[in-house]
């Protein structure tokens, strides 16, 4: 397995010293130097403003209490399909280092990685709003501003999480990543009802432009240890790269998860194009002035974001479709973040997943 994140320097943040997970994070890394802050905002603006401490940042830890509400839905687009999709944000910032990832953008003013220890606020939270919804399903992913295991190994957040979920039958929870950290899940009582994802691309788009995670033959390694251990998997095409001999690079993805994961223990699979903030692209280029991702052929739609032609997409969406049915003809397949024209293009007429996109992750 690859080794997690070793940070050179943790800050603490006063009032988060004595929690049980701060304590826990620090048994783990001894020696490395600790400081704590009295008040975080404006350190967190000094070190922004200084371009050399924010790109060290990225090598830093920062400790704290979260102190707004922890469970919300995932925003989507107006206009857009939405997967119903509810988010926890225990953390923010990622130690990989994807050339597309959105984060760059969103916390360019804020680049440290920072994780929120007040776990019991958390649980607490989570707790009221299954029980005040019995007759709802939540579909909850963490994955949203971090990835959610490239942290697991300091945090054991996961072992937290998983129990927790199994005992709430109106929820259930995805664990997205890009690495082969799972080791924290494998003797764990799931009952089901946590879901273990991977973004997934071809071993080219992983080696150029997705820094730090854990080649392809690693994830699907993961994906089959945690498939051993009762886990439904979920595998994630999002971004998909639309370069030239795509198609032969994606369909034998599809195959070497199929040849590694049964079916049935597949519980859905995504798929979304490469897409991006106007004002994500000069910020690529500083970061990653080789990755051809910011001279692909994107042009701005109706979400402000970047994306290759519709013309390009829907055949793309069309043939992953038929090469998942082909070897999985009972998996979910679903579209991240795509207008309902679109989906009706990609399946050819209105799928019953548009109609009941929660009956999609039944």
């Amino acid at each position: 397995m690859s080794a997690g994140f070793s940070p050179e320097r943790i800050l603490i943040e006063a009032g988060a010293e004595d929690l049980p997970m701060t304590r826990r994070i620090l048994a783990r890394l001894p020696g490395v130097p600790v400081e704590t802050l009295r008040a975080l905002g404006p350190w967190i603006r000094q070190t922004a403003r200084d371009a050399d401490a924010a790109r060290a940042a990225k090598n830093w830890l920062v400790i704290s209490r979260y102190p707004g509400t922890f469970l919300k839905k995932c925003p989507g687009t107006q206009g857009f399909v939405c997967c119903n999709y509810w988010v926890i944000n225990a953390a923010t910032g990622c130690p990989l280092d994807c050339t597309y990832c959105i984060l760059q953008g969103y916390l360019e003013n804020n680049p440290m990685i920072r994780v929120f220890a007040n776990t019991d606020t958390l649980f607490s939270e989570l707790e009221r709003a299954f029980a005040a919804a019995r007759g709802r399903r939540f579909r909850v992913g963490t994955g949203e501003l971090t990835d959610s295991l490239a942290l697991d190994g300091l945090t054991d957040l996961s072992r937290e999480l998983v129990p927790f979920f199994a005992r709430h039958t109106n929820a259930q929870l995805e664990l997205k990543t890009k690495t082969d950290q799972v080791g924290n899940l494998l003797d764990l009582a799931h009952q089901g009802r946590t879901v273990i994802g991977w973004s997934v691309n071809p071993p080219p788009v992983i080696a150029s432009d997705e820094q730090g995670t854990a080649p392809l033959a690693r994830r699907l390694r993961a994906a089959e240890r945690c498939q051993s251990a009762g886990y439904p998997v979920s595998f994630h095409f999002d971004p998909m790269v639309l370069e030239h001999g795509w198609e032969g690079a994606y369909r034998e993805v599809v195959r070497q998860i199929f040849e590694t994961v049964p079916a049935t223990s597949i519980a859905w699979i995504s798929l979304g194009g490469l897409r991006f903030a106007p004002e994500l692209k000069p910020i690529m280029r500083r970061r990653f002035p080789e990755s051809r991702l910011v001279c692909g052929e994107l042009v701005p739609c109706p979400d402000r974001k970047l994306r290759y032609l519709r013309t390009l997409r829907v055949p793309a969406y069309r043939r992953m479709l038929r090469w998942i049915r082909a070897l999985g003809p009972q998996v979910p397949v679903y579209l991240c973040m795509e207008s309902r024209d679109v989906w009706e293009a990609v399946y050819q007429g209105p799928p019953s997943e548009l109609q009941n996109l929660e009956g999609l992750f039944g």
